[in-house]
């Protein structure tokens, strides 16, 4: 079982960007790395200058890298980006978005670089696998909010096709794109004029209910989950089902220290969940996302009191 580790959702200073991904090259005992933006364009010019660099040091540390495209291409400038990732051939690109699949034939070419299909793409049913495998996919990252007998009967459908399936197995679960910024409209800005007023919510910006209780988190144009998806109880049920992979997606904190409890996990050694909940520094409470069914908040009890 390998580990991957997602594109960071979130809006970071330059340079702690460079010093996540540094860290994670030389530190983090993850197997693939996909690096770039997924959640807005705007944030992309920031830190493009870096990416290659990143990717470099990435593979010097024995990960495959692999280019994240965006979950939302509705701009020109967008398109011509997502066309860009297709016309290199160094790194497999990660497909988020449907219209890129545009620039995948029917057969993969050879001058095409790998491809693989994102935990933001409705990968629900065998015959949706069997397309994208198809196609040429090299491995599905499933939706999270599929639940463990949807995930067994597509992994059990992924064998015989020769692709890999992974589940979104750490962090705050991605639930919807916009095209409006929730940050931007909370702070009183315009999309356009947003001033990256994101990079103030490193993890995302938590969301009450009318009554005041935690409820969601907001990441610029994106949902997520307010609570944390941690599912390293489950990898030896995950393996069995025949998960060939699991994601974690990065946070701020000690993210190399889940690395290493995730690794621990798949290797059978060491005090996996105690590891993960002592040294991942944001105060999110825990939870099995969609996996098994009962409510998050009663898991998130579960998880945080166990």
């Amino acid at each position: 079982m390998e580990l991957t580790v997602g594109p960071l959702l979130f809006h970071w200073a330059t340079d702690a960007w460079s010093d996540f991904y540094a860290r994670l090259a030389d530190e983090a005992p993850v197997d693939r790395v996909v690096i770039g933006e997924a959640v807005c364009s705007k944030r992309l010019p920031l830190y493009a200058d870096r990416v290659l660099e990143a990717a470099e040091r990435l593979e010097r540390g024995g990960k495959s890298v692999v280019l994240a495209s965006l979950a939302l291409v509705t701009l020109p400038r967008e398109r011509r980006a997502a066309a860009g990732l297709f016309a290199q051939n160094d790194h497999e690109v990660e497909i988020d978005d449907l219209t890129l699949m545009r620039w995948v034939g029917k057969d993969r070419q050879a001058d095409k670089p790998a491809f693989s299909i994102g935990p933001l793409v409705n990968v629900y049913n065998e015959s949706t696998l069997g397309f994208f495998a198809g196609r040429g996919a090299r491995a599905v990252c499933l939706p999270p909010e599929l639940p463990f007998a949807s995930v067994a009967s597509l992994a059990a459908a992924a064998r015989p096709l020769g692709i890999g399936v992974e589940v979104f197995a750490f962090g705050r679960v991605p639930l919807a794109i916009s095209a409006r910024c929730y940050h931007a409209r909370v702070h009183g800005r315009t999309k356009d004029s947003c001033q990256f007023v994101c990079d103030q919510d490193p993890d995302g910006m938590v969301v009450k209910t009318l009554d005041g209780q935690d409820f969601l988190a907001v990441n610029g144009v994106q949902t997520l989950s307010y609570n944390c998806c941690n599912l390293i109880d489950d990898v030896g049920t995950l393996r069995g089902a025949g998960v060939t992979a699991l994601r974690l997606s990065p946070h701020s904190g000690d993210f190399v220290a889940v690395c290493q409890a995730f690794r621990h996990a798949v290797d059978g050694s060491g005090d996996d969940r105690s590891a993960v909940l002592t040294t991942q520094v944001p105060t999110m409470p825990y939870s099995r996302g969609f996996m098994f069914g009962s409510t998050g908040a009663q898991q998130s009890r579960t998880l945080n009191q166990g």
